[in-house]
């Protein structure tokens, strides 16, 4: 089983978040203008040792370093490793650079390095960077903030290109697409603000997701990460998916210390997915849909997982759903030592129910403190999960009760005590003992079937005696679990 344990921080002794650019890149340039004029550096003494990896000069504020290089972002694999060396550790790389392409997309991104495949562009082959989740999510959200009046689209790109060997956290941002939105003063300044916004003291620690397929800017992916309380490690897109192995698998999860993976559903052919399902199922960590992440909504990721698990073992192929209340709770209390207990009832009293009226019991459900389970039809699953023993087996049997009612109202009922049965019952109008009894069809049947006496021959027919009588049995125990 693959550790995705949160990785920590290292912080030794003058560590630094150090900010990389270069001098030949004109977004970079443009950034790092902007970030000299924000806080107060001070010029360091450059050793010439570090010349010799391209390293021309730095400088220092706080617990930011900037390092700017004399040459291209993605050839200084091993830049974290040499700087420590010489003096100048670091426990989070953020490299400023550019985006490239030719249609002129004006664009603010983030994303993280390394290759499944070849090293075309920096790197080495089959080789991915560490990922920094956090420290994207806090840059990210802060340039979609900062930059509501600009006209740039603000997105995650997918894992690609180098540097792939750096043990230190690291994530690149960027001004994209050509040399005229490089240049551009409003987007320099404003991720040169979001960049100096890291602040690790206050970075929520939320869940992390691995992501595979959709495209190069991972659309699904970035709106999943600005909508709710997740953010992203790597992201292998669909035209990459064909280099995903085992290997590929185990790095992306360590390497971006991923709690669960998220599958781009509708950008995959069922074929690729189930492959790479297979290799994720192998080494035991959870896969999310959409509208799972979209329920946790702040809950703490390990107290949803346990849930979640709760809800795996009891109903695999169902949907969790979170009450309002019972997050506002979650929100109040410790989560950290919770256990989940979990109530079923009978399926067939909660199916009979929301033939009947499934926007009342869903209203009943909602009013409680509790998680409760559809399934993957969207009818109700019979099970419902919350924090409290006592309290679980309580609102399990009002909602029995409150099923009863509704039951009661369009059914006739018989209820047994000895061991607590429930009898539905149903009367239905038999042809066949009808014309037993001498009664041919026409205007005499439909009497009998509505319930109304007939005369046959001087004999009077009761519509009791032609009607067959159904009972469908409902056991009113819950079960807690």
């Amino acid at each position: 089983m693959i550790n995705t344990t949160n990785q920590k921080i290292d912080m030794k002794n003058g560590s630094k978040i150090t900010i990389i650019c270069s001098s030949v890149d004109q977004a970079s340039r443009n950034i790092k203008d902007h970030m000299l004029t924000l806080n107060n550096w001070q010029q360091i003494k450059n050793p010439k040792e570090l010349e010799n990896f391209g390293v021309s000069s730095i400088y220092e504020s706080g617990s930011f370093r900037i390092v700017e290089l004399d040459m291209h972002h993605t050839q200084s694999d091993g830049i974290d490793k040499n700087l420590d060396e010489y003096g100048f550790p670091s426990y989070l790389l953020i490299f400023a650079s550019k985006h490239r392409s030719k249609d002129e997309y004006k664009l603010l991104t983030a994303h993280f390095t390394g290759n499944t495949g070849t090293a075309d562009y920096g790197g080495n082959p089959k080789q991915l960077a560490v990922a920094a989740p956090y420290a994207m999510r806090t840059i990210l959200t802060e340039i979609k903030k900062q930059s509501e009046n600009l006209d740039y689209d603000v997105s995650m790109e997918a894992t690609h290109h180098g540097p792939s060997e750096l043990k230190t956290p690291s994530v690149y941002v960027e001004i994209g697409s050509t040399q005229r939105q490089w240049k551009d003063f409003e987007p320099g300044r404003i991720i040169a603000n979001a960049i100096l916004s890291v602040d690790f003291d206050k970075c929520k620690h939320c869940p992390v997701a691995l992501g595979f397929g959709g495209g190069h800017y991972a659309k699904r992916q970035s709106k999943l990460l600005f909508e709710t309380y997740t953010t992203f490690g790597h992201i292998i897109p669909d035209y990459q998916l064909e280099n995903v192995d085992m290997d590929i698998v185990s790095q992306a999860i360590n390497k971006s210390s991923s709690d669960f993976v998220y599958f781009d559903r509708k950008s995959m052919s069922t074929k690729e997915r189930n492959r790479i399902m297979d290799i994720v199922k192998s080494l035991q960590i959870d896969v999310l849909r959409e509208s799972d992440i979209r329920e946790m909504d702040e809950v703490p990721w390990q107290f949803f997982k346990r849930l979640y698990d709760k809800t795996m073992n009891l109903c695999p192929d169902s949907n969790l759903k979170l009450t309002d209340r019972f997050k506002k709770r979650l929100k109040t209390i410790n989560t950290s030592d919770l256990t989940v207990e979990a109530a079923i009832i009978d399926d067939n009293l909660l199916k009979e129910t929301e033939k009947i009226s499934r926007k009342q019991i869903i209203e009943f459900l909602q009013n409680q403190e509790i998680a409760y389970l559809e399934n993957a039809n969207s009818t109700l699953a019979n099970v419902i999960l919350g924090v409290d023993r006592q309290e679980v087996k309580t609102i399990a049997n009002n909602l029995v009760k409150q099923c009863i009612n509704f039951i009661e109202k369009n059914h006739e009922i018989e209820h047994s005590p000895e061991g607590n049965i429930l009898y539905i019952v149903n009367k239905r109008f038999n042809p066949e003992l009808a014309r037993k009894m001498g009664v041919s069809e026409g205007p005499k049947f439909g009497k009998l079937a509505n319930g109304q006496s007939v005369n046959v021959n001087g004999k009077q027919i009761e519509p009791e005696s032609v009607h067959e009588v159904n009972r469908k049995s409902i056991n009113l125990n819950a079960m807690i679990t």
